[in-house]
């Protein structure tokens, strides 16, 4: 009732010329048409894929770095897990409103920068397309760093010290034993989270939204996929059945990724 349904009926609205306020007509294909032909569309996925290009690879080994970090036997070592995970629990539109005082143009960043002369002029964070692409990644990287951390802590806290003291006996450094036995004992782990982050990375929205406001940065240059569905779609004259069409084919590109990654787990395992 709440998953299959709601995705046989966008299917359906994908096929029809419906709007907010009526119902549509049979048009095939020619929603998917008018997409692949729209140079918004283009945009916004070609932004979704570099959002997932830049934010995967760092949600796939920074929280790992973390996770080794945090399982160091020190003084104080609890605060530091509870301060890593606190993003986590907070809203994204609470995150997105801290990171919007940080980096707006009379914000904490630009302001320290200018008192310490680094900058003659505020850095356009929020007010060019790259930039505010690159703030909002830096965002969900923050965001997403305390989640993923927990995933790690089982596998590699399992990793048996003998092998990590042999390692040293034979005069690996951090770095080798880091990427020699930490890297390959948590691999399936490693897929999981890749495959995880990818899918949230194609569907990121708040960010954007908070960010950009609702035009998603400066001429719409910085929208995703998900920010373009849901500005097709609202409003008195939204087009929810060239919305749906958007939908179905970033469901497609999401099924891409996770077929991906099903296979890489699998060749692994083999």
């Amino acid at each position: 009732m709440f998953s299959l349904w709601p995705f046989v009926n966008t299917v359906i609205l994908s096929l029809t010329d419906a709007q907010i306020l009526k119902g549509g007509r049979f048009v095939g294909l020619e929603n998917y048409g008018r997409a692949l032909g729209d140079p918004d569309f283009w945009t916004a996925t070609v932004n979704s894929v570099v959002y997932l290009a830049v934010v995967v690879p760092c949600l796939v080994l920074l929280p790992l770095a973390l996770a080794v970090l945090v399982q160091r036997k020190i003084p104080g070592i609890g605060f530091f897990r509870s301060a890593f995970y606190t993003p986590v629990i907070a809203s994204a539109v609470v995150v997105g409103l801290i990171w919007q005082w940080v980096l707006r143009s009379d914000g904490l960043v630009n302001t320290v920068f200018e008192k310490l002369h680094l900058i003659s002029g505020p850095v356009p964070f929020l007010t060019d397309s790259t930039m505010l692409l690159v703030s909002a990644m830096i965002v969900t990287i923050w965001k997403g760093l305390g989640y993923y951390m927990v995933f790690y802590l089982a596998p590699s806290g399992n990793v048996p010290t003998s092998l990590y003291e042999a390692a040293a006996l034979d005069g690996a450094g951090a770095v080798r034993r880091f990427l020699s036995i930490t890297i390959p004992s948590v691999k399936p782990m490693m897929l999981l989270v890749g495959t995880l982050s990818a899918i949230s990375a194609l569907r990121v929205f708040t960010e954007i939204y908070i960010l950009g406001g609702e035009s998603g940065g400066p001429g719409g240059g910085a929208r995703t996929l998900p920010f373009l569905i849901r500005q097709v779609g609202l409003g008195f004259a939204g087009e929810t059945g060239y919305a749906a069409a958007i939908s179905i084919l970033l469901f497609l590109l999401t099924l891409v990724f996770s077929l991906l990654g099903h296979r890489l787990s699998k060749g692994d395992e083999r």
